[in-house]
């Protein structure tokens, strides 16, 4: 039976708001890169790399609401509804992978602290707190119903935590000039996402 497009997942209820997501992460993503090669930040390095999964995430579960509309066939009787699942598990490896870089990097930065330009790296930081809390909003109601899109909802939540610890850390920076805040809060923002992550994880290679 045709038809089963738009509606056969709980993700695909959502879509839009997924699609609306994507652009808004997307563009800023590349601000938020360039902002972290100028200022020399790794805390908002950390950011704009984890806003990069996030843009990988958003992408993933997109296609798989394309894969999973798809019918079933005498090979495959669920049809593409599995995708779905391997988009939210592929997600949740990425951000693992994404935590142990940070981490190397703190630790390179900790012994060797670089300048940081502070002013503009909290300005950036503010813009994208503001972005992340629209993408939140977004995903918020298909969190509850999809796995794909909860995988997605995390990762921008980990990404709006992010920008809160990169604006401490630049005001940290900007009124102490204690620059080892930055590597320091690179590395929690990369610890912080391990739990939520974890646990999509179990879920996931459990079904």
């Amino acid at each position: 039976m045709h038809g089963g497009g738009s509606t056969g997942t709980a993700a695909a209820k959502h879509a839009n708001r997924l699609r609306w997501a994507l652009a808004l992460t997307g563009t800023y993503m590349i601000a938020e890169v360039v902002g972290a090669l100028v200022t020399g930040s790794l805390a908002l390095l950390a950011d704009a790399a984890h806003m990069l999964t996030d843009v990988g995430g958003l992408a993933l579960a997109l296609l798989a609401i394309r894969f999973a509309a798809r019918e079933a066939t005498p090979q495959l009787t669920y049809g593409y509804l599995r995708t779905e699942v391997l988009s939210a598990l592929t997600n949740a490896v990425v951000l693992l992978l994404l935590t142990v870089y940070i981490l190397y990097e703190a630790y390179q930065r900790f012994l060797a602290p670089p300048e940081i330009l502070s002013g503009p790296m909290l300005i950036v930081a503010a813009i994208g707190l503001v972005v992340n809390l629209i993408s939140m909003r977004l995903l918020a109601g298909g969190s509850a119903e999809s796995l794909n899109v909860k995988g997605a909802y995390l990762e921008v939540l980990g990404d709006m935590l992010g920008s809160v610890g990169v604006i401490v850390a630049a005001l940290i920076i900007m009124w102490t000039g204690w620059r080892l805040a930055d590597p320091i809060m690179g590395a929690g923002i990369g610890l912080f996402i391990v739990p939520r992550t974890w646990t999509l994880l179990k879920q996931v290679t459990h079904i």
